[in-house]
Order: structure tokens, then sequence, then C-alpha cells
């Protein structure tokens, strides 16, 4: 994929057209349509990826991450294996207040107020997990 059709999609997910954007950035028209054909100047680049807070890496399609802090594979796995431990602590030391009871045994309600609670907590984790990357990753690692 080209750096111009990265940018394009870049555009399309903010809803706004190549024009604008090159309005936006103080381009000449049809600058931005150069990078079909020209690998853009590293003062260009790292513009257009702060516009967009993505890494230049990543406009020139050298990573399928945008940011250095977006999770990883890895990443989401450590965060199920973390969910699941507090599930697991939660039923067994009586804090989800299901009484000892199988998922079979209970309500509907009780299910659902389940659910929003595991729910809950993946997005605290992924959340933490995240200002976590972004506050401490090294300066060096930060492409």
């Amino acid at each position: 994929m080209t750096t111009f059709e990265i940018v394009k999609r870049l555009c399309e997910e903010r809803k706004i057209s190549i024009n604008d954007l090159e309005k936006s950035l103080g381009y000449s028209k049809n600058t931005l349509y150069r990078l079909k054909t020209q690998i853009p100047g590293s003062d260009k680049l790292a513009t257009i990826a702060d516009y967009f807070d993505v890494s230049t890496d990543y406009l020139l399609g050298r990573t399928d991450k945008k940011r250095y802090y977006d999770l990883t594979e890895k990443d989401e796995q450590d965060i199920q294996k973390e969910l699941q431990k507090m599930l697991d602590g939660l039923s067994t030391s009586g804090h989800a207040a299901f009484d000892g009871r199988t998922i079979d045994e209970l309500s509907e309600e009780e299910l659902e107020d389940r659910e929003l609670l595991k729910a809950s907590l993946e997005s605290s984790i992924r959340l933490a997990k995240r200002v976590a990357k972004q506050k401490f990753t090294p300066k060096k690692y930060r492409k």
C-alpha cells in the first residue's frame, strides 16, 4: 500500500477530503496526490503523521500499528488473562454476590450484571495498559 493510499484511508476515517487535508496543513493543491509517485520529505511526513496522530512508519507502510502505544496481540492475551484472574477471584471470594451458584443457576438479570461487570473490567484493564504504554515507553522506541 502506498503512502497516498494510507493517507487517503486516514482521510476517509476522519470524513475529510484530500483537498481539505491539504488546506489544513497549508499545502498547495495536489501536493498530497504526488505521494502516489514520490516519497515525501521527512518534514511533510512528520506533519501528516502529527495531524493524524500516527507514526511515520505507519504512513510509509512499514507497520500496521498506527501508534507506538497501540495494543499488540500479546497485550490482548495479557488482558484476557488478567480479566480471567479477576473474575475467578471475585467468584471464589464471594464478592460477586452470586452465593457460590453456578452460571446455570443464575437468573437473566444476574447474568446481565455479570456480563456488564466483565465488560467494565476489560475496558478498564485495556485503558490502563494503553496509558502505561504511553507513559512508560522510552522515547527511543516511540516511532
